[in-house]
């Protein structure tokens, strides 16, 4: 791969014939050394004088290529491989298809398909995305013992905060559940953290992979909030050819001091990362999560707990000073209306502008100091479908303020869309169809409509703010089938992208 790939773009380059959303001319867009160097009506007899490379997009249209906001990345690709459990509906369900997925395996049906943990071979058996906050049963050691049969078997939710251990794991792993056989919050991301030392050429496959499928939907930018030391794995990755998409690498604060002492600030470029790799934000975790009912509230949940806040105000603070003297953008996970309140007043303490991952649920008080303290809502729009059930359970009477995207666009919040995958799939059109729509396409009707989006809000959300492709812009460029502004709902969710590029190289190019 060539020492810097980002700009090792084709040094002339010709999108002929191409459109942008809500219109109907035509445009050439020449591209030189990785940038939109001039757009122009499409006249031009032959482009291909002096030397340009020319691709005729026959009349399709272009945007801005798309960003994920908030993902995981190696857990997302890892989820390929493991167990899905986002289809069970009781503690008893999961048990059974964890039970069925054994039996399989002990028939050899599904032997070395499982990269992500398989029963053979002695490994840990592992699962994912179970949603414990709807069922009306709940996970217990008992069940998962009787289902695994001394298997060590590790089933993960789909909020990562929780994991669901049977026995067998529990002594592998050295950890003490009780008789729920559940661990929560930081023991359960210790324990994934370690599901996941897999060796790296292994991973780094499945990130390949993962990668590729990402830029066939158009993403050519993830922020990464990996819980590890993330530079050091990325450059690895892309010396061994990785070069689908940007990516800005998240820092934790166990690893601030390191960062630090390296020189490293958000939005730095980082040497030998092939003009693909950025210091990404400073991530700070201070509550948990709606489906394992951690997340921290003003008011109490159904049962009695206003969950758990992980950090202090006043931790926060210093965290937040220390972020702004390095030169860190602190990005907040923030998900209950007490942590956003919490957040918030660090945030103004501080003087600082950043981030808050989720505000999943917020006060009507609070909107407004989004806006007034600079700060970027890092949502993810498909959860407010994924947990509609949840939230309507344990936040009943006051789930206008779930997932509120239009208030907080409208109180003066910049919008960043993502998916937290493998929370919800890295599949940016899906979050944008939810951002839009507030609804699935499968007949159930819209929760909380007021607080849509509209598409042009969702695709520059989704864009960093760029709403049409613009001279001087990095060559970061989706290009897609159809107009995503004159479509019907059902279609812009399935948008067909045809093309992706990164600073004017084709990452993905359909049959055209």
């Amino acid at each position: 791969m060539p020492k810097n790939a980002a700009s090792a773009a084709q040094p002339g380059l010709a999108l002929t014939s191409v459109r942008q959303p809500g219109e109907m001319t035509l445009y050439d867009i020449f591209i030189t050394d990785g940038v939109v160097a001039e757009i122009v009506p499409s006249s031009l007899p032959d482009a291909s004088a002096g030397g340009l490379q020319v691709v005729d997009l026959d009349g399709r249209f272009v945007i801005p290529g798309l960003w994920d906001e908030h993902v995981h990345m190696t857990q997302w690709a890892l989820a390929a491989g493991r167990i899905d459990l986002s289809g069970a509906g009781s503690a008893r369900e999961a048990a059974a298809v964890v039970q069925s997925q054994l039996e399989e395996k002990r028939s050899g049906a599904a032997e070395g398909r499982d990269s992500g943990g398989a029963a053979h071979g002695g490994r840990t058996l592992v699962g994912v995305g179970f949603r414990d906050a709807v069922w009306a049963d709940m996970p217990s050691l008992e069940l998962l013992d009787g289902a695994t049969a001394g298997v060590p078997t590790a089933l993960i939710s789909h909020d990562l905060h929780c994991v669901w251990l049977n026995s067998a794991a529990a002594g592998r792993y050295g950890v003490a559940v009780g008789a729920d056989g559940l661990l929560r919050e930081d023991p359960a991301f210790e324990l994934t953290r370690e599901l996941g030392r897999l060796p790296d050429d292994a991973v780094d496959a499945m990130v390949r992979d993962a990668g590729k499928a990402a830029t066939a939907r158009g993403i050519v930018g993830i922020v990464d909030f990996e819980m590890v030391w993330n530079r050091d794995t990325w450059l690895r990755r892309i010396a061994a050819g990785f070069d689908s998409f940007r990516v800005d690498a998240g820092v934790y604060p166990q690893d601030l001091d390191r960062a630090v002492g390296a020189g490293m600030r958000t939005g730095q470029q980082v040497p030998e990362g092939g003009g693909l790799l950025r210091v990404g934000p400073l991530k700070v975790l201070i509550d948990g999560s709606l489906n394992t009912r951690t997340a921290y509230c003003v008011d109490p949940y159904p049962h009695g707990s206003h969950g758990l806040l992980t950090v202090s105000e006043a931790e926060l603070l210093g965290l937040l000073v220390r972020a702004r003297d390095a030169g860190f953008v602190p990005a907040v996970h923030a998900i209950g209306d007490g942590a956003n309140e919490v957040a918030l007043n660090a945030f103004a303490a501080a003087g600082i502008r950043g981030r808050i991952e989720h505000a999943q649920f917020v006060r009507q008080q609070d909107f407004a100091r989004f806006g007034e303290l600079g700060l970027t809502a890092s949502v993810q729009p498909a959860h407010a479908l994924d947990d509609r059930d949840a939230a309507d359970s344990n936040w009943a009477g006051r789930t206008e303020r779930a997932f509120p995207l239009r208030s907080l666009l409208d109180a003066g919040a910049t919008l960043a869309l993502g998916s937290d995958a493998p929370v919800a799939p890295l599949e940016p059109w899906t979050a944008m169809s939810a951002a839009t729509t507030r609804a699935r396409q499968d007949g159930r009707g819209p929760w909380h409509p007021e607080q849509a989006l509209t598409r042009q809000e969702a695709l520059a959300a989704s864009s960093r703010g760029r709403r049409r492709i613009s001279v001087g812009d990095p060559a970061d460029v989706a290009v897609l089938d159809a107009d995503p502004l004159a479509v019907s709902d059902a279609e812009f969710a399935a948008m067909p992208v045809a093309a992706t590029l990164v600073a004017g190289r084709f990452t993905h190019r359909g049959g055209f």
